[in-house]
């Protein structure tokens, strides 16, 4: 087959520049900010984001298509290429591979470069498992009879079979790169080992009609499109060398027989390249969509290696990335959102896929928030599509006839208020708050109906009695502080089924005084005054009334109260939820964290925070019996590697997430630093040793199976970004809370050693920090505009213009601090340790 012309054809610049020319920011498939922007059918609004324009190619994009990518053409016509993965007892690895991923990254958002590598390995049986079950065998007097005979007689099976997996596994990697006019794709898989069988597929992302045929070593299809029928697509799959098996199929199962060694009924559903590997061999391939039948020029093999290796290299210095003991979860952060960044079919756009990988689409519910917030540090264009998808997103069928998030069960309304907040105080854009604040409103409205008693503060809403709880809003699934609350039917409502309870709830009360805080923000910003007064005025209500009934006096804390009067004394970090709020007066904060935060008997230990308090009765029990052991602490027998419970101890990244911000937000500088490291490294430890980014974590480093709370469906969850993200927003981030929501907060007192972040977006400039025990360094688009020596500094408030800077720092010894602005010599003065503010 000829190969000259396929670099004419996509552009030689692409295949042999650097990888600029190939991906990140804006490309022909994410239209530069200039270009004419079209709001998705349905959308009022002008989009705040670059769209998607037709044709574009992008990696992954659909929901656990790991290996896969997409490519749409002009009136949506929608074609898939995958690469699945044969195992030695013939089964095809395809689709939903989120168990079988052994290593992500380096990736970028928008799917200018893609790295991914899978196994047939799927690790239900690890080496920490033999290990646990030989500790129980080992130590019989630390634990029950019971548990001892189990161990022993699962111990010979699973050694078996962790054997048998590890001698028929099949490894490979495969990357992918985007093309410089956003149309096509360069690609490569290389097996990891000897015999390995991979097929390239070619077919459609959501079963639409299309029809696929051979031509020459090539795949070739064409479809009508999705959105407008008279537009036809089309697609063509090359590699650089002939398939062992080729052809095109009648249905998957056909497909599957043939690349397993079967026969398969022809017909023109999807097609199939089949290869048989050995180790260290690598295969190229491109792909390309367009309006006409494609050319079937494709260039050399040494070529697309050299574009792969440029657009990787490309990542890190475009993307988010960073170095030192927390910046370098910078990386990790962005391949693992980039990960589970995917495809709005219904509203062609992209947005970030909830959960363990298999979400079912968008999900609108309160975790999605966490996602906006995380993905703003990568990626300003995911971000602002996934908080505008979630506001265009239909109401689930058992909802009350609203759209958007819920404000009900999960009380999405709060923390999705939050994040659009946080939007506009990173990108200045009033678009996505036009458009969510109408939503928001309606949601604090209903919140009413949780009322129980009518006196401004809101109760937990009824969800019924299950196994392991009753909380479900919030998130707070099972937690044990709703364990004993009491129904009470509720009159009137919204329609909402769920009925009253008994219970104040600090945590909810919490969500809503930062709800009504939050709006007032927004109305502020939109000019509607009216609407600002009314939502400060509930705002200093709640805040009021929370602090007079919830604030137990004695014990130091802020615990939900039932309405007889009496305390519900279960300790979670709720009891902090206040700080997030701002509701806590100074006095009452400093005592929440000296006495409680900081007190290793309830919360503070190298892994932070709990999901309940550490001297509780459940803490880390797994079960009935709480085994004693010296290793393992928490594993009781094979099946129950999630234990602790995970509202039993595990720390959970959304609890993280918010006391990181309430402590942050009352200016514990120090301690914000300390537990940002802490959540960090947790992250990171699940991160180095599996690649996962896990729903929770083990509060107790080594001590249970996988030192991270998770089972083969929980590996890839989005919100676990949360818990990284903390250390990141220490060393820099916007300013949320009070003051100019242009301003932002930067260095830290207590972040181990020397860490820097690059290449955050904030306000139309990009960042690099540099933070460390004697220098911190701030640099605005390549240019430094401030700097602190001789001492850690924790900045906020800074505001550069064009003559000097203002803002407050807090500095752990004497230190000179200096800014560089737009004109002008550069301004420095000395400070001394503590607190002060600072005009240059």
């Amino acid at each position: 087959m000829p190969r000259r012309h396929f670099i004419a054809t996509v552009g030689a610049a692409s295949l042999s520049a650097p990888a600029v020319s190939l991906a990140t920011g804006p490309s022909a498939a994410a239209a530069p900010s200039s270009a004419p922007q079209t709001a998705p059918a349905g959308s009022p609004h002008a989009l705040p984001y670059p769209t998607l324009h037709r044709p574009f190619a992008m990696p992954g994009a659909k929901d656990q298509d790991w290996t896969g990518a997409l490519l749409v053409a002009e009136g949506e016509a929608r074609f898939a290429v995958r690469i699945g993965l044969v195992t030695a007892q013939g089964q095809l690895l395809r689709e939903k591979m989120t168990n079988y991923l052994w290593r992500i990254g380096p990736m970028a958002p928008d799917g200018a470069f893609r790295q991914v590598r899978v196994s047939t390995d799927d690790r239900t049986v690890m080496p920490a498992h033999l290990d646990a079950l030989h500790e129980v065998i080992t130590h019989p007097e630390q634990w029950e009879e019971s548990a001892v005979a189990d161990a022993t007689a699962k111990l010979p099976q699973l050694q078996a079979k962790y054997e048998q997996t590890q001698h028929d596994k099949r490894e490979i990697q495969v990357r992918y790169a985007r093309t410089s006019d956003g149309c096509g794709l360069v690609g490569a898989v290389t097996a990891l080992d000897d015999d390995t069988t991979v097929v390239l597929e070619l077919g459609t992302p959501w079963g639409e009609s299309a029809a696929f045929a051979l031509d020459g070593q090539d795949l070739t299809g064409s479809a009508p499109g999705v959105l407008d029928a008279s537009r036809t697509g089309h697609v063509r799959l090359s590699p650089t060398e002939p398939a062992d098996t080729a052809g095109c199929y009648a249905t998957l199962a056909d497909l599957t027989s043939v690349a397993t060694g079967g026969s398969g009924t022809p017909g023109t559903t999807l097609g199939a390249l089949v290869y048989h590997l050995t180790k260290g061999r690598t295969l190229t391939f491109t792909a390309r969509i367009g309006d006409r039948p494609q050319a079937g020029d494709t260039p050399e093999a040494h070529d697309i290696e050299r574009a792969l290796t440029a657009a990787a290299a490309h990542v890190d210095d475009t993307g988010l990335t960073g170095s030192g003991p927390v910046g370098r979860a910078a990386d990790a952060v962005r391949n693992a959102l980039s990960l589970n960044t995917n495809y709005d079919r219904d509203h062609q756009r992209n947005f970030v896929l909830w959960g363990w990988g298999g979400g079912g689409g968008l999900f609108t519910g309160w975790d999605s928030a966490f996602d906006a917030v995380d993905a703003a540090l990568v990626s300003r264009p995911l971000a602002l599509q996934h908080e505008t998808d979630i506001f265009d997103a239909a109401a689930p069928p058992n909802q009350v006839p609203l759209t958007g998030p819920r404000y009900d069960q999960q009380n999405s309304g709060p923390m999705h208020a939050y994040a659009v907040w946080r939007l506009y105080t990173k990108f200045g854009d009033r678009t996505v708050l036009e458009k969510a604040y109408p939503h928001l409103v309606t949601f604090y409205d209903l919140l009413r109906e949780w009322d129980t008693d009518g006196d401004g503060l809101l109760e937990t809403p009824y969800f019924g009695d299950r196994i392991g709880g009753r909380g479900n809003h919030l998130g707070l699934d099972d937690s044990p502080v709703y364990a004993d609350y009491h129904r009470i039917p509720k009159k009137g409502g919204s329609g909402d089924a769920r009925d009253n309870t008994d219970l104040t709830d600090v945590a909810l009360n919490s969500y809503y005084a930062l709800f009504a805080e939050t709006l007032a923000k927004m109305a502020r910003v939109l000019g509607k005054r009216r609407d600002a007064a009314r939502f400060a005025e509930r705002y200093a209500t709640i805040k009021r009334r929370l602090n007079a009934r919830l604030w137990h006096a004695e014990k130091g804390l802020y615990l939900s109260r039932y309405l007889d009067g009496t305390w519900n004394e279960v300790v979670t970090p709720t009891v902090f939820y206040p700080l997030f709020a701002g509701i806590a007066t100074q006095g009452r904060a400093r005592t929440l964290i000296e006495d409680h935060l900081l007190n290793p008997e309830e919360f503070w230990g190298d892994y932070v925070i709990p999901s309940v308090a550490r001297n509780d009765p459940t803490y880390c029990t797994g079960g009935p019996v709480h085994p004693r052991s010296e290793h393992f602490k928490f594993f009781e027998r094979y099946g129950d590697g999630t234990a602790p419970e995970q509202w039993k101890g595990a720390c959970w990244p959304p609890m993280n997430a918010t006391v990181y911000d309430g402590i942050k937000r009352y200016g514990f500088d120090n301690v914000a630093g300390q537990f940002a490291a802490r959540s960090t490294a947790m992250y990171l430890n699940a991160w180095d040793k599996e690649n996962w980014f896990p729903e929770s974590f083990d509060p107790e480093p080594g001590q249970s199976v996988m030192d991270a709370a998770v089972d083969t469906a929980w590996r890839t969850y989005s919100w676990s970004n949360a818990m990284a993200v903390q250390g990141l927003h220490e060393l820099l981030c916007d300013n949320p809370w009070d003051g100019d929501p242009a301003a932002l907060m930067f260095g830290s007192l207590s972040l181990p050693g020397t860490n820097t972040l690059a290449n955050v977006e904030l306000r139309g400039h990009t960042y690099t920090v540099s933070a460390g025990p004697r220098r911190t360094t701030l640099v605005r688009d390549g240019r430094t505009v401030f700097r602190a020596t001789g001492a850690r500094v924790a900045v906020r408030n800074f505001v550069l213009t064009r003559s000097g800077a203002t803002f407050d720092v807090n500095a752990d010894g004497p230190a000179r601090v200096e800014v560089f602005p737009g004109s002008g010599a550069a301004r420095g003065r000395g400070i001394p340790a503590g607190r002060s503010h600072v005009a240059l």
